[in-house]
């Protein structure tokens, strides 16, 4: 008999499967290349194709994430990125924020690759997938004190904000404006509104007003002070 008539089956994983982290990516890596699923509270998620109502908005969330990265040292983000959250959670966020790995008390990549651990900031797009982005996935990621949350509901034409008080969220309210802006990461400021207009233009110079304040930059000097990790010389 051949060592692969002998290789253990592998089974497949399907929508609703309860499975500790290290079985789900066992399983997961077993899987055809084009397939995707989370691991939320113990729980799999499997995701369907990704409709235009999502990428798109995706698209804008992204820019505006990154625009604050590159005018912020010391800051990282991703985009669908798995992060081995802990034993019963390995999400793949639409975008994540975080201050970056090297000088990160909570943050890390593994030495496979992978990121392991909370990121400061989680943005998801909800259409289909809202009952899970604001229930078990808001659960797990208070519990993993994520600090912000933020949840486009693209289909309600409405961004919830969140931030994490007493290991639990509370929303934002937009100032008069329309604002919202960041408690975790100074400067960065969010034209609700505008955002949901698809006005990406206008989203852009309400990031810049805060890109030039005071505050960010006191932010981005506390950020370079702060030891660093895997730096040598």
């Amino acid at each position: 008999m051949s060592a692969r008539t002998l290789r253990p089956l592998i089974p497949p994983l399907e929508d609703g499967d309860r499975l500790p982290r290290d079985e789900f990516e066992r399983r997961y890596q077993a899987m055809p290349k084009r397939f995707k699923a989370e691991l939320i509270e113990g729980v799999v998620y499997v995701s369907s194709p990704v409709r235009a109502v999502h990428g798109s908005p995706h698209f804008d969330l992204v820019t505006w994430l990154g625009t604050y990265r590159a005018m912020t040292p010391g800051t990282d983000g991703a985009d669908n990125a798995t992060d081995r959250m802990d034993d019963f959670n390995e999400p793949q966020p639409d975008a994540m924020l975080y201050v970056d790995v090297d000088r990160s008390p909570k943050f890390r990549l593994g030495a496979d690759g992978y990121l392991e651990g909370s990121p400061e900031l989680v943005a998801e797009v909800a259409g289909s997938s809202k009952s899970k982005d604001l229930g078990p996935k808001r659960k797990a990621y208070a519990r993993n004190e994520v600090q912000e949350y933020l949840v486009w509901r693209v289909e309600e034409d409405a961004i919830d904000w969140f931030t994490l008080q007493a290991g639990d969220y509370v929303s934002m309210t937009p100032d008069a404006a329309g604002i919202i802006r960041s408690q975790v990461f100074p400067g960065l400021w969010l034209d609700v509104p505008a955002m949901i207009d698809r006005n990406l233009s206008r989203v852009l110079s309400v990031l810049h007003q805060g890109l030039a304040t005071a505050d960010h930059a006191g932010f981005v000097a506390k950020l370079e002070a702060m030891p660093r990790r895997n730096v040598t010389g």
